[in-house]
């Protein structure tokens, strides 16, 4: 029994428990974080190392009327617990349940819903002037991962910060890991503080003097170290620059130094940072050890840590392994991911081609302009980023790459559903936000095979491209040796059909051979299309199945809402074919979070669903 938390009901109990309790407190939160997620799967590791911030932050300030803002907000789970929401956490990331992130919707105590990284101060820094502006005096607290300051956005953040408020605290919660270890100068700038050893011994005493005594004395203390420190470390913090005070790094464990702190950081009159020094999974010895991996993982024992065994492999790994084949063979070929070596896999290409593998941290549009650059000299750059993430790179997309027909390659990861992870992950949008971009070709292969084909046709084109593939495992077709280029805007007639033409895109093409032999049981002839490029699309194929057929069916693991259906109307408009068309794909909602295969029944994107969607248009009515 969790003596401490389960008189937890909001963060009002929070202040009502003394020192030891709270520590007591901290370690029940552990205890109930690693066998929770351990039932569930979630972000483990940066819950563990925010524990004690989480609890000294509810403990001086008052949420709803203070407002948090997690960046990302991954590392929420705590704060979950401690508003109202611990009788439910057993339900985080499953259908119905709670969200693996901040959520407006869910509670009053999540002030700004999150998902992708860099949002928080720049969001804070709202929050802070309209209070500014209607004359309120609550705290505005942002909680930001160092991570976080590889991100563009939190830097044109801090470029306005000390200009617009004189009320906003900056937690930044420096771990030295975001899902990898932190690559770049602002890494180096971190740890160049953390590890300054006169700037520690400085911070050590301060803190003990704190504990001791606390109050004004203590804190005029600190600030003394922090000055002498400071000109140990270099003339002039890059926080001090932009015009915040400075304060750290401090123990990001150390519950009394922190509560104290934070009581200081209330009454500034001026933007502050506060740097603490965490310790990601700590209390949990497999996080600790294998922090990458207890990032965000499945389901795992809490006694070991172990998870799984793994299967078979998914389309991270096949694209990882046939990107290893190209650059064997072709030493233009380059990798660049956005902070995520191991999500999208390249962490399994670098070691085979270390000095052609780039982290350029998280930050998405530098990836890209980055990659356009190296494209203009000959390169032939691969962006792995994720489809939701890629979002973030827009107008480098449009403006530095297709306008100029630079042959770069867009690598997305999680082009559909991301499962647990919610509506901030999934990938639902790429076919519309770049089906309107001149240049750019768009593919989605149906298998691991045509998956490493599509990215040989990516590096033969001399042109941008885009290949999208889903989170997990494919169907489990072997791999060739070697791929083989397709013919761009082709199609692949997988069945021949005369009553009902079926085109479907990428993972549904399962689904629509499928929905095909069902069809074919009630007496139908059924056409069975693997569409492959979302654009240029076969409009050959698509106006000759339509003229025959008395149906057309698309099927896409995308929205609706200018997707592969919608490219299909569009053809057979201009080539003015009225043959009705039965669109399956998501609706123009945000869906949330839960298993694919529960979804996509839920919102009708099953053979079965688009079985009883098309049986009063065929030729031949079923069951005549």
């Amino acid at each position: 029994m969790a003596e401490y938390l389960d008189r937890i009901k909001s963060p009002a109990d929070v202040k009502k428990l003394g020192m030891i309790e709270l520590e007591r407190l901290a370690e029940e939160i552990r205890e109930r974080l690693i066998q929770g997620v351990a039932k569930t799967g979630g972000h483990i590791g940066p819950n563990l190392g925010v524990v004690e911030l989480t609890i000294a932050m509810h403990y001086v300030f008052d949420t709803p009327r203070d407002s948090f803002v997690f960046d990302v907000s991954h590392q929420s789970y705590v704060h979950k617990l401690l508003t109202g929401r611990e009788e439910q956490f057993e339900t985080i990331r499953q259908p119905g349940g709670l969200n693996g992130f901040m959520l407006r919707t869910e509670s009053e105590h999540d002030s700004f819903g999150a998902g992708h990284a860099g949002t928080a101060l720049s969001a804070a820094l709202g929050m802070a002037v309209a209070r500014d502006m209607s004359g309120g005096s609550e705290h505005v607290v942002a909680l930001a991962g160092d991570a976080a300051f590889t991100n563009g956005i939190s830097f044109e953040a801090l470029n306005n910060m000390a200009a617009q408020t004189k009320r906003l605290i900056i937690v930044l919660n420096d771990n030295e890991w975001s899902i990898d270890k932190n690559v770049g100068a602002i890494a180096e700038y971190f740890h160049k503080i953390a590890t300054n050893p006169t700037y520690v011994n400085l911070h050590d005493r301060a803190a003990a003097l704190v504990e001791k005594f606390g109050g004004r004395a203590a804190s005029h203390i600190v600030h003394k170290a922090e000055e002498a420190a400071k000109g140990i470390v270099g003339r002039g913090m890059i926080f001090e620059e932009f015009g915040l005070n400075y304060y750290g790094p401090i123990d990001g464990h150390n519950l009394p130094l922190l509560i104290e702190t934070f009581k200081f950081l209330k009454k500034q009159n001026k933007p502050v940072v506060l740097h603490a020094l965490t310790q990601k999974g700590r209390g949990f010895q497999p996080a600790l050890e294998k922090q990458k991996k207890f990032h965000g993982l499945g389901p795992y024992d809490p006694e070991t840590g172990e998870t799984k065994p793994a299967g078979q492999k998914t389309y991270s790994e096949i694209f990882a392994e046939s990107l290893n084949k190209l650059a064997d063979r072709n030493d233009k070929v380059v990798a660049i991911t956005a902070a995520m070596p191991n999500g999208t896999a390249l962490d399994l290409f670098r070691p085979h081609h270390p000095t052609r593998y780039f982290d350029v941290g998280i930050a998405e549009e530098h990836a890209v302009l980055f990659a356009a650059g190296m494209a203009t000299k000959g390169y032939r750059p691969f962006c792995a980023i994720y489809s939701t993430f890629l979002q973030r790179a827009f107008d480098q997309v449009v403006h530095d790459v297709a306008l100029q027909e630079l042959p770069v390659v867009f690598c997305m990861d999680r082009g559909g559903l991301s499962g647990d992870d919610g509506p901030t992950h999934h990938g639902l949008f790429d076919i519309s936000y770049l089906r309107g971009i001149p240049n750019i070709i768009h593919m989605n292969p149906k298998d691991e095979d045509e998956l490493q084909d599509m990215m040989l046709t990516a590096l033969e084109h001399n042109g941008p491209s885009a290949i999208r593939y889903p989170r997990g495992t494919g169907p489990g077709v072997a791999v060739k040796d070697y791929p083989v280029a397709l013919e761009i805007g082709k199609a692949e007639v997988l069945q021949d059909g005369s009553d009902v033409a079926i085109f479907a895109l990428g993972a549904m093409v399962a689904e629509a051979e499928k929905l095909a032999k069902m069809l074919k049981a009630e007496g139908q002839s059924i056409a069975v299309i693997n569409a492959r490029f979302a654009k240029p699309i076969d409009a050959e194929c698509v106006t000759k199945y339509a003229r025959r057929c008395g149906v057309v069916i698309t099927m896409e693991d995308h929205v609706l809402a200018g997707g592969f259906g919608s490219a299909v109307l569009e053809t057979l408009n201009t080539a003015e074919i009225e043959t009705p068309v039965v669109r399956v794909g998501w609706p123009d909602n945000f869906i949330e979070h839960g298993k694919p295969e529960a979804l996509r029944e839920k919102y009708g994107l099953t053979a079965e669903a688009a079985m009883e969607r098309v049986k009063g248009m065929l030729k031949r009515p079923v069951g005549v």
